[in-house]
């Protein structure tokens, strides 16, 4: 009746010793490490460089812990901070002899201390969040306006090319905020043009209305097309960011989506944060435009004018105003490469350029059909503009290399081709939120959150075996499988635990017990009722399970609800909160009753069993104790 087959006690000997190699890392704890990576596609990190880290340690009197060539990086181990530091500054310069051109990236890092054989074995611990670990955390805020504004602006001087080479005259064409005006002289002009624009233009709804004399066609960009926009905005500029901080050197930075428009980034363990959050905040596109030569344009630079309809003002470096037109004729997005250099004639600091495809293609066109004129490279950063450089085009210029001088310092042309290499932002955006943990605060969460589990556990095993007896001892065995599944579970997943997270934890060794209590409840329901021993538990367990999967699977579908539309700390409690659930009901019925039925199962002649005190429904004596 109450014996298992042996096949059950297989399954639960397997998720025993499974659950006990996979949570075992999380007990090592983690050492300070140098990781070096590259910092270019052409770079390789292989046995020679592992070769270089060994002699730069050698040479620096280091005898590190571990050095180990993996998924092509190169990670040293070291048995303290003061180790760590010293071992980064001496590979920094055994690797980077020139930091304006580094070829690989040496950032500070944390290595699990689990021997061999268990790495070997794929077994790691659980990664641990920005609020266990110490580090910072920004929330971004992404201008969506700027990004449809961007794209009017980019529509509207492709609409101009199609009307152009189309043969179709018009009277202007002006962008006001995100929509498109264009001014035509007949009713039949006015056809052809709102013909081209709504066949060459899927982004684009027209309407039309006289204006004056003449007709005005207004293009809008399609509502399901901004949506569209701004989605690929915010995709593009997480993208950016994750390059960026790839160029940091951040080792298991978490970047994701909150909402329709902000972006969370989390960077563990970073130490210099000022860098992290110039890096970060600073939001620098690339623009190349046309100088505006008029006399209006000269006037409004000298002072005495206003500046002209259709260009702006912006300053150089120096302070010059320089009037440009708003077409813009290239962007960021065109460009495959920035690198810091110097001019071959001036020594001056610059930045190359190589452009792709189309960027070469319409830099070609453009360079060939403005020679003599002025053309200025514009480089926004937090939405205000500063002309780089606007020099003036001598020749065609093509294959798409581009030079960007403009009195610079070796330091803001090495910060320039970083921001542009690491891909343009699609929209601006700004820090709405900056939140930075010391690893002392960190270090003293965990103790916090591995006391409140642990005496967690204790209360409630310490209470179940006062009031159940030997059946009390059986739920706080399954409690203890119940709690080593869940790490390992989580440990398999190389899920991200933070501190919610361990408060679930807590709160799962309360949800799980109560299952225990339902079969222990239902076993002396059925004692007190007259059943024999063997029958008590037999239709307990039996009897209790409906009740237990109910009540779970209701708890579950809050769970699931709080991981579908939580974010950030909301979501890591409730990853925790599901997979607790899951592994309670394995533990709570499957195991507990696997370690009754050893321990109670063979005794045919048993007349009665350690579940505590029975007593009777009116309140009388005990009915069986033992």
């Amino acid at each position: 009746m109450n014996r298992y087959p042996v096949w059950k006690y297989v399954i639960i000997l397997v998720a025993l010793v499974v659950g006990g190699l996979y949570a075992l890392p999380n007990f090592f704890g983690e050492s300070p490490a140098v990781q070096v990576s590259a910092a270019k596609p052409m770079v390789k990190v292989d046995a020679a460089t592992l070769m270089q880290v060994e002699a730069a340690l050698k040479a620096a009197n280091l005898s590190p812990d571990l050095v180990s060539l993996d998924a092509g990086s190169i990670k040293v181990r070291l048995a303290n901070t003061d180790a760590q530091l010293k071992a980064k500054d001496a590979i920094q310069k055994a690797l980077v002899p020139d930091a304006s051109n580094p070829g690989y990236v040496v950032a500070l890092n944390l290595l699990t201390r689990s021997p061999a054989w268990l790495t070997s074995l794929k077994a790691s611990p659980m990664y641990l969040g920005l609020d266990l670990r110490g580090g910072v955390h920004f929330m971004l805020q992404v201008d969506m306006q700027a990004a449809l504004t961007k794209r009017a602006e980019s529509l509207a001087g492709d609409v101009r090319t199609t009307l152009r080479e189309k043969n179709i005259r018009h009277s202007g064409i002006n962008r006001n905020g995100q929509t498109i005006e264009i001014n035509l002289r007949d009713a039949a002009t006015l056809a052809a043009a709102k013909n081209v624009v709504l066949d060459q233009f899927a982004d684009l709804q027209a309407t039309e209305a006289p204006n004056g004399a003449e007709f005005k066609l207004t293009a809008t960009i399609k509502p399901e097309a901004a949506r569209r926009i701004q989605d690929q905005a915010l995709k593009q500029n997480i993208t950016t960011l994750h390059n960026r901080i790839n160029e940091l050197g951040v080792a298991e930075p978490v970047i994701q989506q909150q909402g329709l428009d902000r972006i969370v980034v989390q960077l563990p363990g970073v130490q210099d944060t000022a860098k992290a959050k110039d890096i970060l905040g600073r939001t620098a596109t690339l623009e190349v435009r046309m100088v505006d030569e008029t006399a209006e344009a000269r006037s409004a630079e000298l002072g005495t004018g206003v500046v002209p309809f259709g260009s702006e003002r912006y300053l150089e470096r120096n302070g010059q105003p320089v009037i440009v037109k708003k077409q813009v004729i290239l962007t960021g997005e065109n460009l495959t490469d920035a690198q810091p250099g110097f001019d071959s004639q001036t020594q001056e600091p610059t930045v190359n350029l190589n452009l792709d495809a189309k960027g070469t293609r319409i830099f070609r066109d453009v360079t060939r059909e403005n020679v003599g004129k002025r053309m200025a490279i514009l480089l926004f950063e937090k939405g205000k503009g500063e002309v780089v450089t606007a020099p003036v085009i001598r020749t065609e210029i093509g294959g798409g290399r581009v030079q960007i001088s403009g009195r610079m310092t070796t330091t803001e042309a090495n910060d320039t081709s970083l921001l542009l290499r690491a891909g343009s932002l699609a929209a601006p955006m700004e820090i709405i939120e900056e939140t930075t943990i010391g690893p002392s605060l960190g270090a003293e969460n965990i103790a916090k959150g591995f006391n409140s589990v642990t005496w967690g556990f204790a209360a409630v095993a310490l209470f179940m075996c006062l009031y159940y007896m030997l059946f009390g001892v059986f739920s706080s065995i399954a409690l203890a499988f119940n709690l080593l599944l869940l790490v390992a579970i989580l440990s398999m997943l190389q899920a991200t635990l933070t501190l919610p997270g361990m408060a679930a934890m807590a709160l799962v060794l309360g949800m799980a017990i109560d299952a225990n209590v339902l079969i222990n409840e239902r076993i002396r329901e059925e004692l007190r009722n007259g059943a024999s021993a063997q029958a008590a538990i037999h239709t307990g367990y039996d009897r209790a399970w409906a009740t237990i999967f109910d009540s779970n699977i209701t708890t579950l579908i809050a769970g699931l609800a709080l991981l579908a539309f939580g974010s950030g700390p909301v979501r890591g409690f409730a990853v925790v909160h599901v997979l607790g659930i899951m592994t309670s009901m394995f533990s709570g019925v499957f195991f507990s009753r696997g370690v009754v039925n050893f321990w109670y199962g063979r005794q045919n002649r048993l007349k009665t069993v350690s579940i505590g005190t029975v007593w009777r429904p009116d309140g009388g004596s005990a009915l069986k104790t033992e």
